[in-house]
């Protein structure tokens, strides 16, 4: 007798996790185990394991960080967009909302949320973002209008407009008062590779020499109330 397709064999939403957190990752699968129509289709911790996981798995959707091990989120989630349009991604992270949101929606992102909001809002995003909406949060949104309306333009902007998210990392460093040797040492990376940073963010800003720089640099730190926060290690 030919099988008869049943009501409760539903295909289930394909999540892919992006997070170099092991514990977040087990956490964001017991969550989405909880919901009957989702399941998690696989798991990365860098911009290879993604684009390796996505071949394998094909997920309807990415969860995604914009701290990731030895990988720039910001630059993968333009890469998803490019390379899986049809593929929305969220943002889950606990860097600062003011500071990512905006750059992650323009990269290419469904949407953005915070770490520290409660898993029933983490699933009510997911939700909203496979039926095709944008999300992030009234803060975000407003300040977003009021640029708008200022007719504020990016080469005009902030240091969060123009450089990367490892770039503004080091550049809220240095504005710190850490040394380029104490740079590396805390986001485990070679001392030239700062330097390039540095050159970087230099040229992005159309900063002359490494006075100006840290200038910039001192005065973009306490503007946001960062001074003397040094963290200790890779971001979150």
């Amino acid at each position: 007798m030919k099988n008869m397709p049943s009501e409760g064999r539903k295909r289930h939403t394909r999540v892919l996790l992006v997070d170099d957190h092991p514990l977040v990752r087990q956490a964001l699968t017991d969550l989405i185990a909880r919901e009957a129509d989702m399941a998690v289709c696989g798991e990365a911790e860098d911009r290879q394991g993604t684009l390796a996981a996505i071949e394998a798995s094909r997920p309807d959707l990415a969860i995604v960080d914009v701290g990731l091990k030895n990988s720039d989120g910001i630059a993968l989630i333009k890469d998803l967009h490019d390379l899986h349009p049809q593929m929305p991604t969220l943002v889950l992270s606990m860097h600062d909302e003011s500071l990512y949101a905006e750059r992650a929606i323009r990269a290419g992102a469904s949407g953005y949320i915070s770490k520290q909001e409660a898993s029933t809002k983490i699933i009510e995003v997911v939700r909203k973002i496979l039926a095709g909406e944008i999300y992030w949060s009234e803060r975000v949104a407003a300040r977003v209008a009021s640029k708008a309306a200022r007719s504020v333009r990016g080469a005009d902007g902030s240091p969060a407009d123009l450089l990367s998210e490892r770039e503004l990392e080091v550049f809220e460093l240095i504005g710190s008062g850490a040394s380029t040797s104490g740079i590396a040492a805390m986001l485990c990376i070679d001392v030239s590779t700062v330097e390039t940073y540095r050159a970087r963010i230099k040229e992005k800003m159309n900063l002359g020499d490494a006075g100006k720089l840290l200038q910039a640099a001192i005065r973009w730190t306490v503007a946001k109330g960062a001074c003397c926060q040094l963290p200790s290690g890779r971001p979150s």
